[in-house]
C-alpha cells in the first residue's frame, strides 16, 4: 500500500493487510494520492493534556488547536473516496467548532454518543462527563457511502424480551427481535487487565470500532487511521479483512502498530511484547482498599 504515497521519507513497514508509519499525519496525508481510503477513523488528542509522552496534547490557544485540527480534516478528505466515510471523535468542549466547520465544508450523517459508565472521582460542581461524541460524515449530502446495516443489528428488546405484538400491521405480528442501533452506544472504556489493553491513555474500545467498520466498509477496503495512537483500528480491520493505513509520530505507539497488526514480532532487534504497566498513575479500587489494609496492619 505504500505505492499510495508519491515520494515517501519517513520510516514505515508493511504487509499485504497493514501498513504502518511512523511521522505526522499531516505530512503524511499530503503525499498520500487523493481519494485512496474507503474509511477513516480519526480520534486525535482532545486538548486535554493527556501524557502522551510527547508535547502533542497541550495547545495553549483553543483557535490554533482548531486551526490544526481543520487541517487535518481537510487533509483526510482529500484521501477519502467520493463514497467514503469518514468518522471523527473529540471532546464534548471541541466538538461543536468541528461539527460546524463539517457542515459549511462537507455533509454530517450521523451525531453519535459513545455512553459509558464511570466509577471514577466526577466533579462536585457539575454533572460528570459520562460520553464522547463521535461524528459520521461525508464528503456531499449525495455521497453514497457504504451502510451494511445487516452486519450491525442489535437485540431490540420489545420483540426479544416482552414478545410484545405490533396491532399496526394486518395482520398483528410480533415486534422485531433485532434492530438496527441507533445513535446512543454503549461500550465498556478500555481498562487495565482488559485483554485489549495497551498502554496508551485514550485507547477506545474494539467493539466500537467493530462497528463503525463493519457497518461503514467491506473486506478488501482500505481503512485509515491518521492518529493510530494504540492501533485498534487497524488490528480490527486487519482481523475483519481489510487493508489498514495507520500512522502515529511515537515511535512506542509505531512499535504497537508493528505487533497488533502482525507485521512485525521485532525491532530493530528487539522482541515486541505488550507493555503490560498501567498508563494512568491513579490507582483502581482494588489497589485502594489492598494499600489500605496494609497500613491498616503496619499499624
Amino acid at each position: 500500500m505504500i505505492e499510495l504515497f508519491c515520494n515517501p521519507k519517513f520510516e514505515y513497514q508493511e504487509s499485504e493487510q497493514s501498513l504502518v508509519i511512523l511521522n505526522d499525519c499531516i505530512q503524511t496525508l499530503n503525499c498520500m494520492k487523493e481519494k485512496s481510503a474507503d474509511l477513516i477513523f480519526a480520534d486525535p488528542p482532545y486538548n486535554l493534556g493527556k501524557d502522551f509522552g510527547n508535547d502533542s496534547d497541550f495547545w495553549a490557544d483553543r483557535k490554533k488547536y482548531l486551526a490544526w485540527c481543520y487541517e487535518w480534516i481537510d487533509a483526510c478528505f482529500r484521501v477519502l473516496k467520493d463514497d467514503g466515510t469518514f468518522y471523527i471523535m473529540n471532546s464534548t468542549q471541541n466538538i461543536p467548532y468541528i461539527s460546524v466547520y463539517l457542515q459549511e465544508h462537507y455533509y454530517i450523517v450521523n451525531d453519535i454518543i459513545w455512553a459509558y459508565d464511570s466509577s471514577g472521582v466526577q466533579s462536585k460542581k457539575k454533572y460528570g462527563s459520562l460520553y464522547e461524541p463521535i461524528l459520521m460524515a461525508a464528503k456531499s449530502e449525495k455521497a453514497k457511502y457504504t451502510f451494511n446495516y445487516q452486519d450491525i443489528l442489535v437485540e431490540a428488546k420489545t420483540g426479544a424480551k416482552r414478545g410484545l405484538i405490533d396491532y399496526r400491521k394486518n395482520p398483528p405480528q410480533p415486534y422485531n427481535t433485532q434492530k438496527v442501533p441507533g445513535n446512543v452506544w454503549e461500550f465498556s472504556r478500555v481498562r487495565f487487565k482488559m485483554e485489549e489493553y495497551e498502554n496508551h491513555p485514550s485507547q477506545k474500545p474494539e467493539a466500537l470500532l467493530e462497528r463503525i467498520i463493519k457497518a461503514s466498509s467491506n473486506p478488501g477496503d482500505i481503512v485509515l487511521d491518521p492518529f493510530g495512537g494504540s492501533f485498534s483500528t487497524s488490528a480490527v480491520a486487519v482481523r475483519m479483512g481489510r487493508r489498514a493505513i495507520s500512522m502515529d509520530i511515537s515511535q512506542d505507539y509505531f512499535k504497537i502498530g508493528l505487533r497488533r497488526t502482525g507485521i512485525a514480532s521485532k525491532y530493530e532487534g528487539i522482541i515486541l511484547e505488550k507493555d503490560k504497566s498501567r498508563k494512568t498513575k491513579n490507582t483502581s479500587k482494588k489497589d485502594y482498599i489492598k494499600d489500605a489494609n496494609q497500613m491498616t496492619l503496619a499499624l
